[in-house]
């Protein structure tokens, strides 16, 4: 697997792949250079970003393509995400989620009240509603150097 940013041409696939998961597009185009992309063998199989708010950021948009999942590189992308986020000075990253809490709760992040995101969070798409309020909110401590 190998990791890449995103360029223009590679909307119409991360656009597919988060519809698949059923995911909200709400921001993400806005926000295409921070994608991460997954590719092996020259297909894309993965994406996911962050948005950064000063020194927190929310994670959006994690997707495996439906052939590719249960072969752990929903971790291995989340694991780049992280060492990138950390090498940005990231030191809390937050995630909004309404179906994957098991999964994101297996790989560092813990739940929160809504009333604990940070104030700058509240600029992002998924706090002003993309996401339902039902949606679980979470944090993993990225633990800067």
């Amino acid at each position: 697997m190998t990791y890449r940013s995103a360029v223009t041409e590679d909307w119409p696939v991360i656009e597919s792949l988060l519809l698949a998961s059923s995911l909200p597009l709400d921001g993400a185009r806005d926000h295409l250079e921070d994608f991460l992309v997954g590719e092996t063998g020259g297909a894309t199989c993965c994406v996911g970003r962050y948005e950064r708010y000063g020194d927190v950021a929310l994670l959006r948009s994690l997707a495996v393509t439906e052939r590719m999942r249960g072969q752990g590189l929903g971790k291995q992308l989340l694991d780049a995400i992280k060492a990138r986020a950390r090498s940005h000075g990231i030191d809390r990253l937050y995630l909004l989620t309404t179906a994957a809490a098991d999964f994101f709760s297996q790989h560092g992040f813990s739940s929160v009240e809504r009333c604990c995101a940070p104030a700058a969070l509240h600029a992002s798409h998924q706090l002003q509603g993309a996401c339902p309020a039902s949606a679980t909110l979470m944090i993993a401590r990225l633990g800067l150097p």
